[in-house]
């Protein structure tokens, strides 16, 4: 009786050793470093997260009713607050490194202004980019800018323009005042240090490499289309803002254009372009690493995330 007593009491004990938890590990509340890498043709590329915002779908979509703002994102199980991504690519030639947008540095708060600790995680330094291609001025595009102390400025001459002539200013609606103060500071210490250099003429600006006219969120805004060894990637910009419901509604607008129609219209050809060419679409607020392909399905347009891979 007293040996099976101690052997029960041997299992009980192994039982609970083998239940019980053996570290009580805290949470990190730690993300994951904000750089995805991938190659094409010949180039390397890097996705770089600059941090996510609560996207104001309720209040900034125009040209389609709230409550089919909202259906669409119930039917990609997502709900308000929508946090938005905001993306930037770095992309290596072998002989240069060109860094499409910057983030919005300290221009968002806390919750951005990470795009230059995630690119000393992937291995590069702000040091060694070359080459600044904006898309537009907004602020989460080019709040960043001044971490690249060695890097040239380049855009549009028309989106130059824009920003940085006051009469535009006074013509502006009101909520747009801070958007021109900011583009002014970011450009400012370019032009003083003579690395200020807008395109005039869309087209190729360096071996593989073409700006591509997308007017309409902005009057100057550009696409990146990159190309190597058959492979083609489009850094977009601001084509969509918010995905489960342009694609669908390709109309749908945001406050923040400077144009409705304008940006309907370069959305609606992107759309059909990238799905037609299979190009890799390097998006700026879709959700990082933002890079994927189109497809257009009984009538609507969908995001296909590239497949993930480590491959070096």
């Amino acid at each position: 009786m007293k040996t099976a007593l101690i052997r029960t009491a041997a299992a009980i004990a192994i039982c609970a050793l083998v239940g019980a938890s053996h570290a009580a590990a805290p949470m990190s509340h730690t993300p994951a470093a904000g750089f995805y890498r991938t190659t094409l043709g010949q180039y390397e590329i890097t996705a770089l997260s600059d941090g996510t915002h609560p996207f104001p779908v309720d209040t900034v979509m125009t040209n389609i009713s709230q409550q089919q703002a909202l259906q669409d994102l119930a039917e990609a199980d997502l709900a308000l607050p929508l946090q938005g991504s905001i993306n930037a690519f770095l992309i290596n030639t072998g002989s240069k490194l060109i860094l499409i947008d910057t983030g919005a540095g300290a221009l968002y708060g806390d919750c951005c202004g990470k795009l230059v600790a995630h690119m000393r995680a992937a291995g590069y330094q702000p040091e060694q980019v070359d080459e600044i291609y904006i898309t537009h001025l907004h602020k989460d595009h080019a709040g960043g800018v001044a971490a690249f102390p060695n890097a040239v400025l380049r855009l549009s001459q028309a989106e130059a323009d824009y920003w940085l002539t006051p009469a535009n200013r006074a013509k502006a609606p009101a909520f747009l005042s801070t958007f021109f103060d900011a583009a002014q500071a970011a450009v400012a210490p370019y032009q003083a240090a003579g690395r200020f250099r807008p395109f005039k003429d869309f087209g190729p600006l360096e071996a593989g490499i073409e700006a591509v006219p997308a007017p309409g969120h902005t009057p100057g805004h550009a696409s990146y289309l990159i190309q190597s060894a058959g492979q083609q990637l489009l850094v977009w910009g601001d084509i969509v803002h918010v995905a489960p419901v342009q694609l669908a509604h390709p109309v749908a607008t945001v406050k923040y254009d400077s144009s409705e129609a304008n940006a309907q219209t370069t959305r609606v050809q992107l759309l059909r372009q990238a799905a037609e060419q299979h190009w890799i679409i390097g998006a700026a607020h879709i959700a990082f690493p933002g890079l994927g392909h189109i497809r257009r399905r009984q009538g609507e347009y969908q995001w296909l995330p590239l497949n993930y891979d480590e491959t070096p």
